[in-house]
């Protein structure tokens, strides 16, 4: 495949890279050259260079990948996470935004010139800005230990686990990645809304049909991983070397709707709510 987004021959490490968008974007990277390096709780079927085992919810788990990963990243995808339930609040809070953090801030000392990093969050995070106060201690708490910490004393602040960790994530990434810049590092988080993923049956069971659906938009379907992953490639890329502390919403024009009064989310979670009872 023709490289016109500049990754062959660069070093890039994929959070995720067993299924969905993960799979979707460690595919892409390997058909245009790169070196990945894929990190998973579980084995991936993707030709990656190397495969390391991670779990995110464990600090030896981070450090032990950190170490086999080495020097030298031009890029980080960080994309695993989980659904929520069946999972714990605390372990999904965990995964999807204390550990994703920690590996990114483990690996700063070994980027390259230049480094891109993007994480994944989700639609299911809009609103944070409304939030920030209230997030930023958990934001501003300094590694692994802390923020773990800060969640179990909190355990108001993180029930369902997987709306929390959005918000947190999106904040995380703006606040940080403004001071990231100042390195040239460049830091920035990707919003998808829903997508016919491996984690959809369990946001499902936990949300349901109708309410994933809600979130859909003037689309009127959900997004294939690869329709995520693409735009992820892109923003990761060397040809968007001035974007950072961003949030691009891969939502099918959900947000545009909803903020121009086209949606009203209230109006539908209502309904949602009156129906089921």
């Amino acid at each position: 495949m023709h490289d016109p987004l500049l990754y062959e021959g660069k070093r890039v490490v994929v959070t995720g890279c067993a299924s969905g968008m993960g799979e979707a974007v460690a595919t892409i990277l390997v058909e245009l050259g790169a070196e990945v390096i894929g990190l998973d709780v579980k084995p991936t079927n993707v030709a990656v260079k190397t495969y390391i085992q991670v779990d995110l919810k464990d600090k030896a788990s981070i450090d032990a990948a950190v170490s086999e990963i080495g020097a030298g990243i031009d890029s980080i995808f960080s994309i695993a996470g989980l659904p929520g339930s069946p999972f714990s609040d605390l372990d999904t809070v965990l995964v999807n935004f204390v550990g994703a953090r920690y590996l990114v801030e483990s690996l700063l000392p070994v980027l390259n010139a230049g480094a891109s990093i993007i994480c994944t969050a989700s639609n299911a995070g809009l609103g944070w800005q409304q939030d920030l106060e209230a997030l930023m201690p958990a934001v501003a708490t300094p590694g692994f230990d802390e923020g773990k910490a800060w969640c179990e004393a909190n355990p108001e602040a993180i029930i369902t686990g997987y709306y929390p960790s959005k918000k947190l994530l999106n904040a995380w990434v703006a606040w940080r990645g403004a001071q990231l810049m100042q390195q040239g590092i460049r830091l920035n988080c990707a919003n998808p809304g829903p997508t016919d993923s491996a984690m959809m049956p369990a946001l499902e069971v936990q949300n349901g049909k109708a309410m994933i659906d809600a979130f859909v938009g003037p689309s009127g379907r959900r997004a294939s991983s690869a329709e995520q992953a693409w735009p992820m490639v892109f923003l990761n890329s060397p040809r968007c070397s001035y974007v950072a502390a961003e949030a691009i919403h891969i939502d099918g024009g959900f947000l545009g709707a909803m903020t121009t009064g086209q949606i009203d989310v209230n109006a539908i979670l209502a309904d949602l709510s009156s129906t089921a009872g």
